[in-house]
């Protein structure tokens, strides 16, 4: 069981590394092609800045205004975005947009890329490892009742011959 153990933690491994190379790769891709479809420009608020409540329950809330940009051919767009905290009507802000010029989030960078290959990476690893543990684990249990169950029916016949007691349903004389 410990070399059977010992093989799971080796294909975790491959399995975590393989895993977060794919998650990295497939990363890369999807963030160029973001990319291609994002562009930053600059926007100018046009109203004062307020608070919005985060995205989820217990995020910080977020500093927002209203702005205006123009993207594509001059096209003008107007839309609450986040913008950073102090930013007083008429700032100048960059901002992402997409291909029509609506606000939208910048491509993910180098650094959340490196963050989800390693947490998938790390996921398979202790996925794979947790799960050949439960199998070991399970294996060992069995063996554990079969040799326990085998411990106590070689002892039924011996006990009473080593202990000097009578056995069920033996009387006196009856060796």
């Amino acid at each position: 069981m410990h070399a059977v153990f010992a093989l799971t933690c080796l294909l975790a491994v491959v399995a975590g590394f393989v895993s977060g190379q794919a998650a990295w790769t497939d990363g890369h891709r999807s963030a160029e092609n973001v990319a291609r479809h994002r562009h930053t420009v600059t926007a100018s608020t046009v109203g004062e800045t307020a608070y919005r409540a985060g995205e989820q329950p217990g995020s910080r809330p977020v500093t927002v205004a209203a702005a205006t940009w123009h993207y594509p051919s001059q096209r003008p767009h107007t839309e609450t975005i986040p913008v950073p905290a102090g930013t007083r009507n008429g700032d100048a802000v960059r901002i992402w947009v997409d291909g029509n010029g609506s606000a939208a989030a910048a491509p993910p960078s180098q650094a959340d890329i490196v963050l989800n290959a390693v947490a998938i990476g790390t996921g398979a690893l202790a996925g794979t490892v947790l799960a050949g543990g439960a199998l070991v684990a399970v294996r060992l249990r069995i063996v554990d009742t079969r040799s326990a169950r085998a411990w106590e029916s070689e002892w039924a016949g011996v006990e009473p011959l080593w202990s000097g007691r009578l056995r069920p349903g033996q009387g006196a004389g009856d060796d």
